[in-house]
């Protein structure tokens, strides 16, 4: 048999008892979830921005990060609603490459899941605590998110799992929103097929019960760009391409119709600079039509301490990427203001 078990991880429950969520943590959810929901039924016109490391790989410069977060969200949180991406598991399109803190703790070290699963627990604990800001992170093991579920007020679906039955068929059971990314190839339709999977009722097994769940009002989409047949990136996020999500989503007359722009990715080329720029001309279009205004929800933004990235090895900058770049904290900080004074 070609797999070998390392050890016997503990159930999310007895995670839970030892790492427990505070009073105080579930009071800051509870009010944290309730404001984003309203963002997402209508009832609140604040600008969703998600932003934050491609991946989280070091439990002190996120929570640096987020704790610069925290203050820059006294001052817009009147039109803006913060949300840090603290993204503990990292697609990898061949398998090779940093999988995240779940897998390596330590980027340098072997992978060590059980000491993964307690270290990205303890980091999205403390980021909480220490900011007042509860995160997002992607659902890339739809088992795994149980470990996180009682913390996480926003969760992503990648392009590569959007498709994936048993990633659309646990999103159906999560009382917060979850973004679908359009799949590597672009097609809306792929990805709007997803949220209404998502948003449906369903019975399967999960985690080695039979379950069935109610269906997920919050499920949207994102738009992160695509890559046509010779590896050309296809940005998605201009005037045309949310008009044409707008109209196929009153086609379809799904709930709560939304959109989250990612302006990396293959929007950007991974260009990280371009997002800023991106930004612009999304909120542009937000203000040039109402019904768009209504429609875009937000912008995700890939985000650090120290701008571009770095490989891994004993000689790391703190706060810089170790996988895809992102911007760095000066030009984030004006970007979010900028974001507020416009949107």
């Amino acid at each position: 048999m070609g797999m070998r078990v390392h050890t016997q991880l503990p159930l999310p429950a007895d995670l839970k008892a030892e790492y427990p969520v505070s009073d105080s943590i579930q009071i800051i959810k509870k009010e944290r979830d309730k404001e984003i929901r309203d963002i997402f039924t209508g009832k609140s016109d604040k600008f969703i921005v998600l932003v934050g490391p491609c991946s989280a790989d070091n439990e002190d410069a996120v929570c640096e990060y987020v704790n610069r977060l925290a203050k820059l969200n006294e001052k817009v949180s009147d039109r803006l609603m913060i949300i840090p991406r603290i993204y503990t598991n990292k697609p990898r399109t061949t398998g090779e490459g940093y999988k995240g803190m779940l897998h390596q703790p330590e980027p340098d070290k072997a992978p060590d899941l059980l000491a993964g699963i307690i270290a990205i627990r303890k980091m999205h604990l403390r980021a909480i605590k220490e900011s007042g800001l509860t995160a997002a992170d992607e659902m890339l093991y739809p088992e795994n998110r149980s470990y996180l579920d009682d913390v996480l007020s926003y969760e992503a679906i990648g392009a590569r799992s959007v498709e994936n039955q048993q990633h659309r068929l646990t999103a159906s059971g999560m009382d917060i929103p979850i973004g679908m990314k359009n799949p590597t190839s672009g097609d809306f339709s792929v990805m709007l097929n997803s949220v209404i999977a998502a948003q449906s009722s369903h019975r399967f097994i999960y985690r080695g019960m039979d379950v069935t769940t109610d269906g997920n009002e919050l499920a949207h989409v994102i738009l992160r760009g695509g890559v046509d047949k010779y590896g050309t990136c296809i940005p998605n996020y201009h005037y045309e391409d949310l008009i044409r999500l707008l109209q196929m989503y009153q086609k379809m007359q799904l709930k709560n119709p939304a959109t989250i722009i990612d302006v990396n990715h293959s929007n950007s080329n991974k260009k990280f600079k371009e997002q800023i720029r991106i930004v612009s001309e999304v909120i542009h279009s937000r203000r040039y039509n109402p019904d768009l205004k209504a429609l875009v929800k937000g912008v995700m933004i890939e985000s650090y301490l120290e701008e571009g990235n770095q490989s891994i090895g004993s000689e790391r900058v703190y706060g810089k990427s170790i996988t895809d770049p992102c911007l760095g904290w000066k030009d984030t900080e004006r970007l979010i203001y900028e974001i507020a004074e416009k949107c």
